[in-house]
């Protein structure tokens, strides 16, 4: 079994009738606690050098300022510490893998929208691309394959990762659908746009192929940027995959034997601690 990474004071902000909400840690830490999985804190913890490493060098402090802009990213009381907390957990992930264990970071907030000086769609920093640029820092000539399978374009994530040398991108999401970004491939970043009412079946058509593209070019570690908002009965966007697939994608990244580290993303039905613990069923 893999480690799982989680902190449940990231589920201590919230704001009345937002989708990211705190049971989405909360629940699914107690899910997978019953399931047998064993949650521990992170083992690493994230300082500013790790942030401008991507980001830009005042995104942090504009977080601890509130003095950021964004309609569906509040400015909480704490949200950089919690950010923080966050980013710890997808680090720890990343170094529980290269040492060869399987691991997942049970965290919020999410990342894959934030950009380098920008909050936006629910994520203040990329906790999945610093992680990648750490242990690239770390191990120069290191080849990651990232693997974003939110409903939503992986935009934060594309634009940190565009043009990254011996860094490999794939996104699968409904198009279109916010960011509005995504609907062509760049570079190294390959994007499959799915339209409205894409099933589980389809979409792993979809998966498959593109999925033995990027392991072509040989990735020694696989990252993995796990929203669960393409399931059939999420609130907010219009894929509909069922709990079973989520399992399945889980299970393929495992048979590549590949050292391999997921953060969570966006999900926000009340069976996301069930599809998580589908998709570990998998991945683990």
């Amino acid at each position: 079994m893999g480690r799982l990474f989680s902190d449940l004071k990231t589920a201590e902000y919230g704001a009345s009738g937002h989708p990211e909400a705190p049971f989405r840690v909360r629940r699914t830490f107690d899910r997978l606690h019953s399931a047998g999985h064993a949650p521990e804190r992170p083992k690493v913890q994230a300082v500013d050098a790790d942030v401008v490493l991507l980001h830009g060098a005042t995104h942090l402090d504009s977080i601890r300022r509130s003095t950021f802009d964004d309609p569906d990213t509040p400015a909480y009381p704490g949200i950089a510490d919690i950010a923080m907390i966050s980013l710890s957990g997808a680090l720890s992930a990343a170094d529980a893998a290269l040492a060869g264990e399987p691991s997942f970071s049970l965290m919020r907030p999410p990342g894959h929208h934030a950009g380098k000086d920008r909050v936006a769609g629910f994520c203040y920093l990329n906790n999945l691309a610093l992680a990648v640029a750490r242990l690239q820092k770390r191990k120069p000539g290191l080849k990651v394959a990232i693997v974003d399978f939110d409903v939503h374009h992986g935009d934060g994530t594309e634009s940190l990762v565009l043009g990254r040398d011996n860094t490999s991108f794939l996104s699968l999401h409904q198009y279109p659908l916010y960011p509005g970004s995504g609907g062509e491939t760049r570079g190294n970043c390959a994007n499959i746009p799915l339209e409205a009412g894409t099933d589980g079946e389809r979409w792993l058509r979809a998966f498959e192929p593109a999925f033995e593209t990027l392991l072509s070019a040989k990735p020694d570690i696989l990252a993995v940027s796990a929203g669960f908002d393409a399931y059939e009965g999420d609130p907010i966007a219009g894929l509909k995959l069922g709990r079973t697939t989520f399992k399945r994608v889980g299970s393929l990244l495992a048979q590549t034997k590949l050292p391999r580290f997921a953060t969570l993303e966006g999900g926000y039905s009340e069976d996301l601690p069930l599809l998580v613990e589908g998709f570990l069923d998998g991945f683990f």
